[in-house]
């Protein structure tokens, strides 16, 4: 309030006293030049009987700060009309401001200056001039206008302050002490002041309260000021009262989430919003088809819910990693010449060409059908005859990706179909985990051994296989752990075993089989010489070195150091010899060129591994026969010695329940074709019988030595030796029928690898023979037969 004015001072600017006013603040009179420094504010109005902070930072700004600091720390407070001008002139401040004092300056660290000011009085700017880097203004004071009621005075006084309590009490941003403090306001117009310098006003309006010289009129406007801004409080408090009334459960939890982000934003924890975000993003940049896309999203919604570091967050945080993870709509593109995938097929295998062929069948009924329904494909072989690496060729020649999963002792249904979420440690089955990790919908895979699957309380994997391996039911197949269909449709499923007894019936039934027989002699050497050899070389760091390895060196190994089907042990055995030359280069060998002779072999390789049976030499109670195992054809040579005794009949060599049957359905045979033999009945009642199988300590089992195991009990009995170079395979029946066997390309091939000219096979399996390979055929007399009567009159002529 001003009290005691010396009005003509204040109010008529000519009449100073040597450029100086005298004001009355409170019981303190201050002397005011004429003409002070000018601060131009943004953003704020500073009122009379105010303390305010201010950051001063403008050059120009600085400079009037420092001046008004050299002379009495008094300055003139303009504000800006548009606080985006940095450099305002004249016209863009406003002509009325504050004449403040100047408490205390502190200069930061950036260079701008922290101010604390004290508002004084209103005055009016009647010229501003730039000098010497800052605004100067001459002035004139303005007193306050009291008017001449002091009744209303005080009416409007209280009406105020009335009014301002109950804006405090609705406004949570001012203290209630501030209610306290204007009860002890000495003025109306400082009453008037206080109340502004707290309300929550633009600038135009700040500034219109400030200008306001008539203290009943500057009430006035407070008054109506103060009920615009209750009403919109009032009206504020009653929405939010209507909003938290009828807010359901999950908008309360979405209120509360967003204020739980708020704080983490704040602590700088807001990296699970992020990773929500993230996850929502993706899902609309993926191909997802519109099922899995909906069930992603729902689970990015449970996430958002959840605490980051619970344990089911992190159990769907793996979940929506593998729905987004997976190919749902990638293929790749098959290659488009047939006559290139030929070659490509042709080019990576060295025979086996009634595989390929069958192969290729299924390749150009893929090609022209644009689908894959059809039988499985099941390469059934021996160990180490090419079945995976021809699977990795099927990929290759249709350009497709290639997958393996190993089947071999699997005995949980999970394996196949994946585990419940609900499970620790979840995932999902193979087949889905080989898609991730080929990356496209329609590779080769490759099930290997499906013949070793096995079943136990988990569930059995067969008959999971059902559905995956049925092109009428795959293409909606659900992973337990995924709870998404999967469309396997356009796979290309190949399967392998060494032999068709282990696969479940209703397996094998949604299967083609295709057999990978044994290779041929001649074969392993041209596959040696085309692609182990050079393998091996590379392998060895020997490509820079010439090493002859010629063809009959590679027979010498195939006949005396392997005994196999496939070449696996043949490609070690030469990956053995040129590891060898490569630690006699390393020690210092200077030669380019290593020749490997017979004498080599032994040095290399050590003494021979196998040596043939005799099979040229004919004795009684000896026979020749034909047997496959999973390593490809043998030779199994029967015998029989008769000794006195009471008939008994003792078998040896640890022969299976089947062979052991054979041994006494041709024992039997015998005996009922005793007479016609001439053989003495008596024999069968005063002699043993003794029938052995060498290699004791190898399980021998099965029905094709039949027909061998009566030559040989025939001879025995007769005392005569069967013809020479003579070897057999059949099963025989009580009334002489011989029936067909298995395997008969693997048995031929051992019989012209021990030197064998003449098989007798059953005539039932002719048309097998026709198949096999000329370069097999050319080399044996094959003798077809349909009783046990033909093959002894083949046995003994006589």
């Amino acid at each position: 309030m001003v009290a005691n004015v010396r009005l003509p001072l204040l109010c008529a600017a000519h009449r100073v006293y040597w450029g100086r006013m005298i004001y009355r603040y409170g019981t303190e009179e201050i002397v005011i030049r004429e003409s002070l420094p000018v601060l131009p504010v943004r953003d704020t109005i500073i009122f009379p009987y105010m303390v305010s902070p201010m950051i001063v930072g403008r050059q120009f700004s600085i400079e009037a700060l420092q001046e008004a600091m050299v002379r009495d720390k008094q300055i003139l407070l303009l504000a800006q009309k548009d606080k985006t001008i940095e450099n305002p002139t004249n016209s863009d401040l406003y002509g009325f401001g504050t004449v403040a004092r100047i408490l205390q300056v502190m200069k930061l660290n950036n260079g701008t200056m922290k101010v604390l000011v004290e508002g004084l009085c209103r005055a009016k700017a009647k010229r501003l001039s730039k000098t010497e880097g800052y605004l100067g203004a001459t002035l004139q004071l303005l007193a306050d206008d009291l008017g001449d009621n002091p009744t209303r005075l005080e009416a409007l006084a209280r009406s105020a302050l009335r009014r301002f309590g109950d804006y405090v009490a609705l406004n949570r941003r001012i203290p209630d002490e501030v209610i306290a403090n204007t009860q002890d306001v000495p003025s109306a117009s400082q009453l008037a002041d206080v109340i502004a310098a707290h309300l929550q006003l633009s600038i135009e309006k700040r500034q219109t309260v400030l200008e306001a010289v008539f203290v009943p009129r500057r009430l006035e406007m407070l008054a109506e000021l103060l009920s615009a801004e209750i009403e919109i409080l009032e009206l504020e408090q009653k929405i939010d009262s209507t909003v938290r009334d009828s807010m359901t459960q999950n908008q309360r939890e979405y209120y509360l989430q967003n204020q739980l982000k708020a704080i983490k934003t704040e602590l700088g924890q807001a990296d699970d919003e992020a990773d929500v975000e993230s996850y929502r993003t993706k899902i609309k940049e993926s191909s997802l088809p519109a099922e899995v896309a909906k069930k992603a999203t729902e689970e990015v919604d449970r996430l958002g819910k959840m605490h980051s570091y619970s344990a089911e967050a992190n159990v769907i945080r793996t979940y929506i990693d593998w729905l987004l993870s997976l190919p749902w709509n990638i293929y790749s593109e098959d290659r488009t010449s047939f006559k290139e995938v030929e070659d490509i097929l042709n080019a990576e295998h060295y025979g086996l060409e009634k595989a390929k062929a069958r192969i290729l069948e299924h390749l150009a009924v893929i090609k022209l059908a644009k689908n894959v329904k059809g039988p499985i494909l099941c390469l059934v072989g021996p160990p180490g005859v090419g079945k995976t690496s021809l699977g990795k060729s099927v990929a290759n020649s249709l350009n497709r990706k290639f997958a393996r999963m190993s089947l071999g002792g699997m005995r949980d249904e999970a394996e196949i179909r994946g585990h419940r979420r609900t499970y620790i440690g979840a995932l999902p089955g193979r087949i889905i985990q080989m898609l991730k990790k080929a990356k496209t919908a329609n590779p080769v895979m490759l099930l290997d051994e499906v013949d070793k699957i096995g079943s136990d309380f988990h569930g059995d994997p067969a008959s999971a296989l059902l559905e995956v391996l049925d092109p009428e039911q795959n293409s909606t197949f659900q992973d337990h752990y995924l709870e998404c269909e999967f469309d396997l449709s356009k796979i290309v499923f190949i399967t392998t075993a060494n032999t068709t007894a282990g696969i479940p019936m209703p397996l094998l039934d949604r299967m083609e089989m295709i057999e990978l027989p044994g290779y041929l002699e001649f074969e392993k050497v041209k596959i040696a010489e085309e692609f182990l050899v050079p393998k091996q070389k590379m392998e060895c760091g020997l490509v820079e070195y010439r090493i002859d390895l010629p063809a009959s060196m590679l027979q010498t190994i195939i006949r005396d150091y392997t005994r196999e089907a496939g070449v696996r042990e043949l490609e070690r055995k030469i990956g053995s010899i040129f590891r060898q030359i490569a630690q006699r280069i390393a020690r210092g060998d200077k030669k380019k060129r290593f020749i490997v002779t017979k004498p080599d072999l032994k040095k290399y390789l050590g003494a021979r591994k196998y040596h043939e049976l005799e099979t040229g030499v004919a004795a009684a109670g000896r026979a020749i026969g034909l047997a496959w195992t999973r390593a490809g054809g043998e030779i199994l040579p029967v015998e029989v010695s008769l000794t006195d005794g009471s008939g008994k009949v003792l078998l040896t060599g640890k022969l299976g329940e089947v062979m052991q049957e054979s041994a006494r359905a041709a024992l039997t045979y015998l005996k009922s074709n005793a007479d016609r033999l001439k053989i003495s009945k008596d024999k069968f009642k005063n002699l043993d019988v003794h029938l052995h199988l060498p290699e004791g300590a190898v399980p021998k089992d099965g029905p094709s030595a039949g027909i061998t195991i009566l030559v040989a009990l025939t001879s025995a009995f007769l005392q005569k030796a069967p013809t020479k170079d003579l070897s057999y395979t059949g099963e025989i029946t009580l009334s002489g029928e011989v029936l067909p066997v298995g395997g008969l390309s693997a048995k031929l091939i051992a019989a012209v690898r021990s030197g064998i000219k003449t098989v007798i096979a059953p005539q039932a399996n002719k048309s097998d023979i026709e198949d096999l390979p000329k370069e097999l055929t050319s080399k044996l007399k094959i003798v077809l037969v349909k009783r046990a009567a033909d093959v002894l009159r083949l046995a003994f002529p006589k």
